[in-house]
This record gives C-alpha cells, structure tokens and sequence, in this order.
C-alpha cells in the first residue's frame, strides 16, 4: 500500500491495518524543499553479495603483489540475512 498526502492520523491507521496483516506500507509527502518517505515492510529477508577475500601466498609478503591479490576476488558470496 502507498500513501500520500494524507493526514497523521489516516497514515497511523492504515500502517496498523497493514502490519496486522502483514501488508508492505510505504508513505511520503512533500513540502516545497522539504519531504519524507516511511516505510513498514514488516518481517522480510534480502540477500548481500561479500566478495570472497584472498588470503595471502606464503611467497608473497607485504607488498604491492600481496595487496593486489587481497583486492581482487574473483568470487563473490551471497549472505541471506
């Protein structure tokens, strides 16, 4: 559900109805330069994509090659949160 221009009340409302019923609830206005967004999105679950860090040669110390191979991760992991 979106709302807009509506008052604090209505906002109040409709968000508690949504929420009991597990409905997504975004609302915003704006006001000249000035404006806002709220939204109830209740219990969800996203993904965050980590890349995978290389760790180190034991050849390799602490130089520019050593940093380079940290930097670059060919591979990434997907973190459910």
């Amino acid at each position: 559900v979106c709302l807009t221009c509506c008052s604090k009340e209505s906002m109040l409302r409709i968000n508690q109805i949504c929420h009991k019923n597990g409905i997504k609830f975004f609302t915003g206005d704006v006001f000249g330069y000035h404006g806002f967004m709220f939204s109830d999105l209740g219990q969800h679950d996203f993904v965050e994509e980590k890349p995978k860090v290389a760790k180190a040669s034991a050849g390799l110390e602490d130089g520019p090659e050593a940093k380079r191979a940290r930097l670059e991760a060919a591979e990434t992991t997907m973190v459910k949160k």
